[in-house]
C-alpha cells in the first residue's frame, strides 16, 4: 500500500508546474506609467484597444493625472479615473476602447511648467 501511495504522489508532483508563463504578445510591453520627482518613466505609451493603464506615484508629492486639454480634460475621459494620486498610490484608467491618441498631464502642474508630468497614450 505504501508503494502505491508513493507512486501516486510522484505522479501528482510531476504533473504540477514545470513550465514558465508565456510572454504577452502584441501591443505594448508595459501598461504602467510611473511618476517620480524627475517626471514620468515613459511619456509615450502604445497600447491595444481595451487596455487599462496603471499610473503609479513614486514621488514624494501628490499628482492629479487628467486627460488633455487643460483645463477641460475632455479628450480621453478614461484617463480622468486616475485623478489624484497621493505618494505611493496607484490607480488604473478605465478601459481605453477607442482607437486614438490621448494626451494627459498633471492638472496641478500642467505644461509648459509641468511638461515632465505630461505624456501621450496611443490606442491601436
Amino acid at each position: 500500500m505504501r508503494r502505491g501511495s508513493i507512486v501516486c504522489f510522484l505522479i501528482l508532483v510531476s504533473s504540477c508546474g514545470g513550465s514558465s508563463p508565456s510572454s504577452p504578445t502584441g501591443g505594448s510591453s508595459s501598461t504602467t506609467i510611473t511618476i517620480t520627482s524627475a517626471g514620468l518613466n515613459s511619456s509615450q505609451l502604445n497600447i491595444t484597444q481595451g487596455t487599462r493603464v496603471l499610473f503609479v506615484n513614486n514621488d514624494a508629492r501628490s499628482h492629479n493625472m487628467t486627460s488633455d486639454p487643460h483645463p477641460e480634460h475632455n479628450d480621453c475621459t478614461e484617463i480622468n479615473t486616475v485623478g489624484l494620486l497621493l505618494p505611493g498610490q496607484r490607480r488604473e484608467t478605465a478601459n481605453m476602447n477607442t482607437i486614438r491618441s490621448c494626451g494627459f498631464h498633471d492638472h496641478d502642474d500642467p505644461p509648459p511648467g509641468g511638461a515632465r508630468f505630461a505624456g501621450r497614450i496611443t490606442i491601436r
